[in-house]
């Protein structure tokens, strides 16, 4: 592994900040932190304490007041005019209702090099601090990655409804302003007594995770005054299980490794 990051260039560096804990940062990123000229990050979903490990002449620049626009403008500058190296900080994965996708764009337009390096989201966070599997074997073998439509909207075949009548391992996000239309959305196909995790601020100083049952989603929101950086897992995998893997099982043999029964 590379100590340190002598090949960083002039270039925009796209970085998953993780969901607020920096200790998920990736070695990565935190090797791109400690290099990198200018620093942009959403000041109101990145904890500063990630900036810690900046450099102490970095130019730290918040974009919680900013437009895509302005934003675009001073990277595009600082890499063009001024060759430096440019992070621009994102909260979990970049993949994931970042806006990346405009950034990209416009980036590739302009002609400016960039990299996107992943980053921890809250659904897996989540999933580490419930101490569970979000696939169990025999009982949920899909995860859905969703919000419900609120500014943005969701197209018609995403709707939370027709989502939920899978019954899968469903995570929502961006709901806590909707959370009544999402309860109502998600009961049509889960049963009321559904565990939901509703995990706030994941990471930060805080934090807030909620077990109950599907249909006091609603209530416990409010009773908490949760509006936002609120995840909801939904989840058979909350209940209790015995399920197992067969890929550890002494009768399933594989490539690495021969059964029990064929020894």
């Amino acid at each position: 592994m590379r100590n340190n990051l002598d090949y960083i260039k002039s270039a925009v560096y796209i970085v998953g900040a993780g969901p607020g804990d920096p200790d998920l940062l990736t070695v990565k990123a935190q090797k791109l932190l400690a290099v990198a000229d200018v620093v942009l990050f959403a000041d109101s979903l990145v904890p500063e304490q990630i900036l810690q490990v900046c450099r102490q002449d970095a130019e730290i620049i918040q974009t919680a007041d900013k437009t895509l626009e302005e934003i675009l403008a001073l990277m595009i500058e600082r890499v063009r005019q001024e060759h430096k190296s440019v992070v621009r900080l994102h909260s979990g994965d970049p993949s994931l209702y970042s806006a990346i996708g405009e950034q990209i764009h416009l980036l590739s337009e302009a002609n400016i090099p960039f990299e996107v390096i992943p980053g921890i989201s809250a659904f897996q966070a989540a999933a580490a601090k419930l101490k569970i599997e979000l696939t169990v074997p025999g009982l949920v073998q899909t995860i859905i990655l969703t919000r419900i439509s609120g500014r943005t909207e969701v197209p018609a075949n995403e709707e939370l409804a027709d989502l939920a009548a899978h019954q899968a391992s469903l995570c929502l996000y961006l709901s806590a302003r909707h959370v009544e239309n999402a309860q109502a959305k998600l009961l049509e196909h889960y049963s009321a007594e559904t565990p939901v995790a509703i995990c706030f601020r994941l990471g930060w100083p805080d934090e807030k995770i909620r077990v109950v049952p599907l249909n006091q989603m609603a209530d416990c929101t409010h009773e908490e005054k949760l509006i936002r950086t609120t995840l909801y897992v939904i989840s058979p995998a909350l209940l209790p299980t015995t399920g197992r893997s067969r890929l550890y099982h002494p009768e399933h043999n594989h490539l690495f490794r021969s059964s029990v029964s064929s020894q």
